[in-house]
């Protein structure tokens, strides 16, 4: 399928459907639900420099359009990921691509570094934007200024490309995306979680034990679309669109609007073989609307304001991580 094969330089991905961070386990234990090589990459689940034991039950919460989660990046920490689950991802046929977060700017560097030689890392996807540590503050994900200071470090810290991850729970999402980009970001993926909170009026209790969490699925796409369009219009770097990402039609939406790639998220909750079956889907699409090439979509939407942005050429040497045989 060369007519869906997409660049993040210098990647180059053989379509442009991703998982999403903390949906889709890091993978090695979804291969009996979707066929992995027909994904264009794996995003693993946030990798913390320490173990996490994560927050309180209940942590998950269901709601009427997707749900809210509250899981607080529970994890075993950096040395078990490299010592055992890396491996796992390594044997996968497709681009890995490996999530890292933390509470301070030290660990972020410690973790980047750490990780600049494993051969099996093809790209670190800097979480700066999750809104369920440090009680919900969001200190990286809401001041540009330290945002940009994460990424400065972390560029420094490893060879790695290097994808910002983003919060939509901000005034003005097009100031992040500047920031990072400035400060070394290769890609843009946006967006993280929308802060929301359920409540149960006969009990009075709320649904997670946090009280807020960050809530996804389908009824966040309209805002998830409105932030990459607006990180797309501002930044030259590529966009990974992520948010209420359900169909081929949602997939090839984000990339009208700017995005080179898309992650599945809530979606495979619900149909695990999602995120294996949507690059044929958008092929069929593409055959019914006479489209040869993915790319021709890319930033091609059409408002009363402007022209459609033509699509950039990405320079430079573009390593190919589309398979692994």
């Amino acid at each position: 399928m060369a007519r869906l094969a997409v660049h993040l330089p210098p990647l180059a991905l053989r379509n442009p459907i991703l998982s999403a961070s903390g949906t889709y386990g890091h993978a090695a234990e979804m291969q009996h639900m979707a066929d992995i090589r027909a994904i264009g990459g794996l995003v693993s689940k946030t990798v913390t420099r320490l173990p996490r034991h994560g927050n309180p039950a209940p942590r998950i919460c269901e709601t009427e359009a997707g749900f809210l989660n509250s899981i607080g990046l529970e994890n075993k920490g950096l040395d078990y990921y490299v010592r055992e689950l890396l491996p796992q991802m390594a044997e996968q046929d497709t681009c890995v691509i490996t999530n890292i977060g933390a509470e301070r700017v030290e660990d972020f560097v410690e973790l980047a570094a750490r990780l600049s030689d494993e051969p099996a890392v093809d790209a670190l996807e800097v979480n700066l934007s999750c809104p369920n540590v440090q009680e919900g503050k969001l200190p990286f994900a809401t001041d540009a200024r330290m945002a940009a200071r994460v990424i400065e470090e972390v560029k420094r810290a490893t060879k790695k490309p290097i994808f910002a991850k983003l919060s939509p729970n901000v005034s003005r999402i097009s100031e992040m995306a500047i920031a990072v980009e400035a400060a070394g970001a290769d890609a843009i993926t946006a967006v993280n979680t929308v802060l929301g909170m359920q409540v149960n009026w006969r009990t009075g209790k709320p649904g997670l034990h946090t009280v807020q969490g960050g809530y996804s699925g389908t009824a966040i796409k309209p805002i998830a679309l409105r932030c990459a369009w607006e990180c797309a219009r501002s930044v030259s770097i590529p966009i990974i669109g992520c948010g209420g990402i359900t169909t081929a039609h949602d997939v090839l939406e984000f990339m009208v609007v700017g995005c080179t790639a898309v992650q599945i998220g809530t979606a495979s909750f619900g149909d695990p073989g999602l995120v294996g079956r949507l690059a044929g889907e958008v092929e069929a699409l593409l055959d019914s609307a006479g489209i040869d090439d993915v790319n021709a979509l890319i930033g091609t939407l059409r408002t009363p304001q402007a022209t459609p942005r033509a699509t950039r050429p990405h320079e430079g040497q573009q390593a190919p991580c589309a398979s692994k045989t």
